[in-house]
Order: structure tokens, then sequence, then C-alpha cells
């Protein structure tokens, strides 16, 4: 029953976060092309810190919510996918509707490694604080930068299209756990 119940909350989450790039692919075109790795886990750290910052201390001074700073993190989580696949000389400009189709390609297999691991777990995320997802989130970019510095190369560890996926995942749950917290 939870898992069903899982779907449908991640796949609304989800659907907030495709009708963002949608219309930021609008307004910016596909800017985030000539992102390189780092750069996209650079982003994704400038809002963690945020989230983290803001959990720490109770305030925020920016008028931005926190949810809005886990959709941007799992929309870079989903971009790096795509940037990780796309070849350094292809175009950096897309049409909107290849982007889409990319993006969507890439959100598909993100929400199929969850449903696969969330069965393994047995909802674990269910248990955790907003406040370790953020640090999970913040943790996977230390390995990606780690991996980074080695030229992409791993011993025994995934790479970095699993911690990239993995962030997508854990900024989805924290956005389904605030959804829950306000329908209390």
């Amino acid at each position: 029953m939870k898992q069903k119940q899982t779907i449908q909350q991640y796949d609304k989450e989800l659907q907030q976060c495709v009708d963002i790039f949608k219309n930021k692919s609008k307004d910016y075109g596909t800017s985030w092309r000539v992102l390189r790795p780092i750069s996209i886990a650079d982003q994704i750290m400038i809002k963690g810190l945020r989230i983290r910052n803001i959990q720490e201390t109770g305030t925020q001074v920016i008028d931005e919510n926190i949810e809005d700073e886990f959709r941007g993190i799992a929309n870079y989580g989903i971009i790096a996918q795509i940037q990780l696949v796309l070849q350094e000389d292809d175009e950096w400009e897309l049409s909107a509707d290849k982007a889409v189709k990319l993006y969507e390609e890439k959100a598909r297999e993100i929400r199929s490694l969850m449903l696969k691991k969330n069965t393994d777990y047995g909802e674990a995320w269910r248990k955790m604080t907003q406040e370790s997802m953020v640090d999970l989130i913040l943790s996977k970019l230390q390995r990606i930068r780690r991996i980074i510095a080695q030229n992409g190369k791993t011993l025994v560890s995934e790479g970095m299209d699993a911690n990239f996926a993995d962030i997508v995942n854990y900024a989805m749950f924290a956005l389904i756990k605030m959804s829950e917290e306000q329908i209390v």
C-alpha cells in the first residue's frame, strides 16, 4: 500500500519539477548545456547549503522557499544525468522538444531506480529527517567531486551517474515529506 502511495506522491512532485524545467527552458533555452559535472555539482551544493543554513539558523532572507530549492536540486540532478550522456561536442542549444524528451527519459530512469531501492529498503526514507536528506545530498556531492578529481575513475564504487540519481531521489523524498507535513 505504501509503495503505491509513494509512487503517486513521487509522480506529483516530479510533475512540478518537469513543469519548472519546461518553463525555464522557454526562458533560458538550454543554457545548462555549457555546465560541466563539477559546475552542476556546485549548483546543487549551493542549494543544499542554503537549505542546511536555513535548517540550522531558522532564518532566511531570500523569498525562495526550501521546496523550491529541493526542486532545483532535483532538476540539476536530472540535468547532470543528461550531460553525462551527451557528448561535449554536441550542440549547446537543443530544441525544447529534445531537451524535454531527454529530461523525461532520465527522470523515468531515476524513478525506476527509486522503485527498486524503495522495495529493497522498505521505505526507510520515511523514517529519515529532512536534515539527514540534505546531509546525504551533500555527501553524494563530495563523492562526485572526488570522482571528478580522479578523472571519473572509481575502484569499486558507483560512478557520478548513480550519485546524481540518488541526489534526485533524496530531493524528491524531502518534497514528499514536506507535502505530508503541510497536510497534517
